[in-house]
């Protein structure tokens, strides 16, 4: 029996209020960090779901 639910990682979460300086200088900023974490869950919940569907 297969399960119909897609697996799903947990997202990253954004930078909180307050987290990034705003001032356009830092780098790395810390949603150059997130979006880097975006992306590779991205990929893994994309890889994740391809298996899901050749199990089927």
């Amino acid at each position: 029996m297969t399960d119909n639910n897609p697996i799903q990682l947990e997202k990253p979460t954004p930078p909180g209020d307050g987290e990034c300086c705003e001032s356009g200088v830092c780098d790395p900023c810390v949603w150059d960090f997130y979006y880097k974490e975006l992306q590779q869950w991205r990929i893994k919940q994309s890889e994740l779901n391809a298996e899901q569907q050749d199990a089927k």
